[in-house]
């Protein structure tokens, strides 16, 4: 008999993707990792295998002394950091209404808040079929349920009804229909919900949360934002003079547009036009913190505060995110030219980190692909099945020749 409580039955077992990236490095070791290509990791590597970093940000963590950086953190974090973490997310395009956050661990934590506070038990959080996977992971340690709708219609294009007719679905089920958009640069995809897209989802959010039977939550997840072309944030001025009962949460990290994924870093704000749900949001929010983790990374707190605080600092550390982003870019051009010259299928692409390349056979060509030393990570099942191709993982040197090893995989399994 375990001792393990009855609730954890069917939790454990290897995550996927520290799995085949394990797997990667075991082979570099053999072979040398010049003679490899582990397209799994979700950072941005230099040729060399380095993860690269932004010198401002860098240069901003030496000049904090120790003994200011190791002192505990608040638990929603500093006022001051509350502020950067709001103008970095929405710069321009912050939203007419009432604005408040609370730090939290990356990005991860503020959607473990979202769905604990907004969700009941069994209550059920909507999403795309092509999904981060620590959503449902994060549903399951919660109690939530998780349900998706398909991302992409017959033609390619977001999938505006299916995401509609699957909340109607839930609206009639439940009090709060809540909605997770990972976009812009959708993982694993790379897709930018379109803002005509955007208009029509957000018209029938409205509209459910007119309709006197129901509250709306729209969870935001922005961890690449940083990587997108920066007018996909007027989506965020569809946020102005929302009904009361429709709140809108952002989950802000500094892991990637900061480079700085090992400190744990990310900020949940909540947008609403009905200040007494902002100074919830806080009230709860703040409790499910000390509960859990109590506070977070008072250095990745500071660092965020001198960049925002100082203009010419602030417009340097802009200037070396764009030519990160510019760099990445010109490795997805590279990879999506070469898949269309010889027709490999891709998912709709826009920007961020990942390429998906659909195939029901993901395992077994990602095995396949294993036997050239290419390691991508094989995701979802049946006809959302996919293989993640990291691009921010692969020097634009090795790119070539990517897509053609992966049409050869996916003709060697029958595909």
């Amino acid at each position: 008999m375990s001792i393990l409580a009855k609730h954890t039955k069917g939790k454990g077992g290897p995550d996927k993707i520290f799995r085949i990236s394990g797997m990667a490095k075991a082979r570099a070791a053999e072979v040398g990792k010049e003679n490899i290509t582990n397209a799994t990791t979700g950072a941005f590597l230099d040729g060399n295998g380095h993860l690269i970093t932004l010198k401002t940000v860098e240069e901003t963590v030496k000049e904090i002394p120790f003994s200011e950086a190791a002192e505990y953190a608040t638990i929603e974090g500093s006022p001051a950091f509350i502020e950067a973490a709001i103008e970095a997310s929405f710069r321009e395009y912050r939203p007419n209404a009432f604005i408040d956050g609370v730090a939290t661990p990356g990005g991860t934590g503020g959607i473990h808040h979202a769905l604990f506070n907004y969700l009941d038990d069994g209550d059920t959080a909507i999403t795309m079929d092509r999904y981060w996977a620590a959503y449902k992971s994060i549903c399951r340690e919660t109690g939530r349920n998780f349900d998706t709708f398909v991302m992409f219609d017959a033609e390619g294009n977001f999938n505006v009804q299916g995401c509609i007719d699957k909340l109607r679905e839930y609206a009639a089920k439940q009090t709060n229909v809540f909605l997770i958009m990972n976009t812009p640069a959708n993982n694993p995809t790379g897709y930018n919900v379109k803002l005509n897209e955007w208009e029509a989802i957000m018209a029938e959010l409205t509209a459910i949360a007119n309709n006197g039977r129901n509250n709306v939550v729209l969870l935001m997840d922005i961890a690449y934002i940083d990587f997108a072309a920066p007018e996909c944030r007027k989506v965020f001025q569809l946020f102005n003079n929302l009904p009361e009962n429709f709140l809108v949460l952002v989950s802000f990290s500094m892991s990637k547009g900061y480079t700085m994924y090992g400190y744990r870093l990310g900020c949940l704000l909540c947008v609403s036009s009905n200040k007494q749900e902002v100074e919830d949001f806080i009230a709860v929010n703040k409790f499910s913190s000390r509960a859990t983790w109590s506070n977070c990374s008072r250095l990745g707190m500071l660092v965020m505060e001198k960049i925002n605080g100082d203009p010419v600092r602030k417009a340097a550390f802009r200037a070396e995110q764009e030519q990160l982003r510019l760099s990445l870019l010109k490795r997805a051009e590279l990879f999506m030219k070469e898949a269309r010259e010889i027709a490999l299928p891709v998912c709709p692409f826009d920007s961020g980190f990942f390429v998906t390349v659909p195939t029901e056979k993901a395992e077994e060509v990602a095995a396949e692909l294993r036997k050239s030393d290419l390691f991508v990570v094989p995701l979802g099942e049946g006809a959302n099945a996919g293989l993640r191709i990291a691009l921010c993982a692969i020097p634009e040197e090795k790119i070539t020749g990517i897509p053609q090893k992966i049409k050869n995989a996916l003709d060697a399994v029958g595909e």
